[in-house]
């Protein structure tokens, strides 16, 4: 690394691609909120002093050399691995699902201060969580939060067509809430119920902490995380394989 120009940052590993034999190249969510891709050699060689280091969910201390191309990490130091996601399909999943929503809502030298301290809280709740409707129930504040964060926060206290303020229904395509009368106009808008529109506007408004002590029943979580899956897939307008694998299980 002689020569190189190089700068630290720490990065939550959001994804791995393969390149050759033993490398990977890792797609980091940074301390500033940029998201960044580094070469991480011999992180697939068994024992190789990287390999535990990009774990995906992972968060690092690196030290990245400039490359011709894409950055190479020379030095990298564990500052939590989140332990308890590994061996747990279900927390690896949820994890898996979030860090998919992260790489689509963090962009290369776009700084926000906001979404890296919400992935590293999120991660955590993963690993806190009780059971599966915790679990469901973290994943979607993530999601409601960040995409709230970046624009895209559905409008939950009156029709976002007429302004009645009492919607009876809820499209991700028109943006939220809807009265009966202009639900018939959307195509794919589906019946909310008062308590529904009021746990969603707690996924936006609560902490995780509060929604980890939360009473929540697995129907209503379950209802809830697959209406952040509907509500992120349109917004990013992108398939998130990661979240349907989550929901399938």
């Amino acid at each position: 690394m002689a020569g190189r120009r190089t700068h630290r940052t720490r990065g939550i590993v959001l994804d791995h691609v393969k390149l050759g034999e033993q490398d990977l190249i890792v797609t980091l969510l940074t301390a500033n909120g940029a998201q960044a891709r580094a070469v991480a050699k011999g992180a697939r060689k068994p024992g190789g002093r990287l390999a535990a280091r990009v774990e995906l969910f992972s968060e690092t201390d690196f030290l990245l050399a400039s490359g011709r191309n894409l950055d190479i990490v020379s030095e990298a130091t564990l500052v939590d691995p989140h332990e308890r996601l590994r061996g747990d399909l279900e927390r690896v999943s949820a994890a898996s699902a979030s860090c998919e929503v992260a790489r689509l809502t963090s962009f290369e030298d776009a700084e926000d201060s906001f979404v890296y301290p919400l992935l590293s809280r999120a991660l955590r709740a993963f690993e806190e969580a009780v059971d599966q409707p915790h679990l469901d129930l973290t994943v979607a504040a993530y999601v409601f939060k960040v995409l709230a964060h970046e624009g895209w926060r559905p409008e939950l206290d009156h029709c976002i067509a007429c302004g009645d303020p009492s919607p009876m229904w809820f499209s991700s395509a028109a943006g939220g809430a809807l009265c009966e009368s202009c639900a018939r106009e959307i195509p794919g808008a589906e019946p909310i119920s008062p308590s529904q529109l009021a746990w969603m506007r707690a996924l936006i408004g609560s902490t995780f902490d509060q929604l980890l002590a939360a009473d929540v029943t697995s129907e209503c979580a379950l209802w809830l995380v697959g209406c952040a899956h509907r509500w992120a897939a349109t917004h990013l307008d992108a398939r998130l394989r990661a979240f349907e694998f989550m929901l399938a299980l």
